[in-house]
Order: C-alpha cells, then structure tokens, then sequence
C-alpha cells in the first residue's frame, strides 16, 4: 500500500496525483517490475501501466494476491503517453506531480505536448523519504538477499588460490549468488588484490592474486528488487604486522560504531566514532570515504553516514557500516556490514567471519 502512504504528500502539496516513470518507484509503487511503464498514484487508487509483454504477468500477479489491493494494472492502448494523458483525462487529474530527479528533460517535453491541460510541477523525494524506513517485509528481503551474499563468502574462501585471477574470483562470487536465489546483483562486483586492493572502487583484472598480501570483495546480491552490501578483505598467504595492525585498525573502528549506532545519532556522529579509530592509530589520512550508505531498492540510499552529514538515524533504517585504510600503491583494508538501527542500538544483518582470515 506504499500508494496510499505518498498520496497524502501529494495531496497536501496541492496536486491531484503523480506520475512515476523510473523502475525503482515503479516497483516501490506496484510491487510490480517493469521496464517499460508507468505508475500513477491517484486519490482512488494506484494504476499500473504497462504493455502487452508485461499485462498478463500483471494481471495474475493481482490474482495471486502479490499486488497491493489498491494497485491496478492498465494494458497501453494507444502508447505510453497517450495513455498516461488519457488517465489524466479520465480522473480529471490538473495538477500533477513529478520527482525532479527522477524525469528526464526529453520525458517532460513529451508530458507537456501530449497531455493538454494538465499542469506538471515538481515534489522531490516523495518515494524515497519514504523508502528510508523499511517495513517489516523490506527487512526480510534484504535479510534474504544477505544470507546468499554471506553463503557466497564461505564458498569462495575454498575457492580462492594463487592461481586465480581478480575477474575469476568475481565471476564465482557472482555465479554462486545467482545459483543460489538472487535475482540480480546489488552492483559490480569488487575483487581487487595486492596494489589493487589500495582503490576503494577498484575493477577486476586478469591479474593473478597477489602472494602474502590483501585481497578486498565487495559485491552483494539482490532478491525481490532489494540489494545486500558486504566487503571482507583476506589474505592469500601470510600477514605481516603492519597489515595485522592495519586490518585490526579497521576492525575495531568497525566494531566502535557498530556498538553505538542507534536511533537518534547522527550520521556524522557515527562517522566520527570510526574515524577517530583511524586517525589514532595514525591512518586517517588514509580513509578517504564515508563510513556508510543506506540502501534497499538502489544501492545507495539515504540516510548517510559521513563526516557532512546531517541525516539523523531513525528506527527502521538498513545502513552500512564499512571504514577503510588504503595505502596507495601498496595496499588496502576495508570491511562492511549492513546493520538494521533499532530504537536501543542496532541489529547486525551481516554474519561471515569478520577475523583477519589467511588462506
């Protein structure tokens, strides 16, 4: 019923319904995925509409029960935009509401010429304000969508050897979730070793794991639209003490934010707990990045937690938790976990070993 949650915005900003042209408002909407479509959300009810590829997979869907009661499906009669304008017509709808981020300049220029009458204005962020707290049921897909990421760790820990490649370690990773459930992957798989390991966003190579130093995987899966997030960094071989003492850095700084994370910090507030850590032990110009992202249908969502962020956690928020150190031209160290923030603390929904492993 996510329509009926965003009508009342809608109303209040003094437009007779909005119009949603992007998958991921779409799915938030319908609980329908369609990649050629559009949702509007009126005073009466959700309508859905899609072409003669998607319809019948609508329509049982609806039957099924898997649609929200207030979601109708529409099968395109005449085209898109023609029939958006026929809505339009139909409802009476004269005010109509657009997310500005959300629309292209091409898309409205077809809106204004084809819907005659019609007055389109802006209201930004109607969905994802919303979005930044999950129900119960969004919990439970980005828990699922982590147990296969968490089941794909245990498996590439026997996989990884000396004689494997950044791609084909990235290849597995991917392969395994997808045979394991996933519908999707959250992003591009991350898996960078040796110097590679020193780029937080590193691309995998054809180069062979680098011998007695980090290995960094950052990938996640997908299930049911929602992502998962995770990074462990391993050592193919032996540690030394300095990359003991880099990774146990890490870690901790991990383990201090997690333990105090709650509803009511700050994201800036749970920045500065992991970064302290850091920049005691002398590394803090070496963790360049945010301490964490929400996410759930995209991967990055807000609220942030950043050294400028003023987003204030609430109850029902999925964040990462994930501080690195990056030695550039050497080496890096990062490890993330998604935790659910709760009223008292936080539930941690990531369970793979989180100890320096040495394979």
């Amino acid at each position: 019923m996510n329509g009926r949650k965003i009508y009342g915005d809608i109303s209040e900003a003094g437009f007779d319904c909005a119009l949603f042209l992007d998958e991921n408002s779409q799915y938030y909407l319908s609980d329908f995925y369609t990649t050629d479509g559009a949702v509007i959300v009126a005073k009466s009810e959700t309508a859905l509409l899609t072409d003669s590829r998607y319809i019948e997979a609508a329509e049982n869907d609806k039957k099924a029960g898997k649609l929200s009661d207030d979601v109708n499906a529409y099968l395109f009669k005449k085209g898109l935009y023609a029939d958006i304008a026929d809505y339009f017509s139909a409802i009476g709808a004269k005010r109509v509401a657009l997310d500005p981020a959300l629309v292209t300049i091409k898309q409205l220029n077809t809106l204004n010429e084809r819907c005659e009458g019609v007055e389109f204005g802006y209201l930004s962020d109607v969905c994802l304000k919303h979005r930044r707290i999950k129900t119960p049921e969004e919990i439970a897909k980005i828990k699922k969508a982590q147990s296969i990421t968490d089941a794909a760790f245990s498996h590439i820990i026997g996989f990884i050897n000396g004689d494997r490649t950044e791609l084909e370690v990235a290849a597995e990773l991917e392969y395994f979730m997808r045979s394991h459930g996933a519908n999707g992957l959250a992003f591009e798989t991350i898996a960078v070793s040796g110097k590679n390991s020193s780029l937080p966003h590193g691309v995998p190579t054809e180069a062979k794991l680098t011998e007695n130093s980090f290995f960094t995987m950052d990938y996640g899966a997908k299930y049911a639209g929602y992502c998962s997030d995770m990074t462990r960094t391993v050592v193919l071989g032996k540690a030394d003490e300095e990359m003991k003492r880099i990774y146990n850095t890490v870690l901790t700084a991990q383990s201090e934010a997690m333990k105090q994370i709650r509803a009511g910090i700050s994201g800036k507030e749970a920045d500065k707990i992991a970064r302290d850590v850091i920049i005691d032990a002398g590394y803090g110009e070496y963790f360049g990045h945010s301490l964490g992202h929400s996410l759930g249908l995209e991967i990055h969502e807000l609220p942030s937690a950043s050294p400028k962020s003023a987003d204030i956690l609430v109850a029902g928020n999925v964040v990462t938790v994930e501080p690195g150190i990056y030695i550039p031209g050497k080496y890096g160290v990062r490890i993330e976990n998604m935790v659910l923030v709760t009223e008292n603390g936080c539930e941690n929904l990531t369970h793979s070993d989180r100890s320096l492993i040495e394979l």
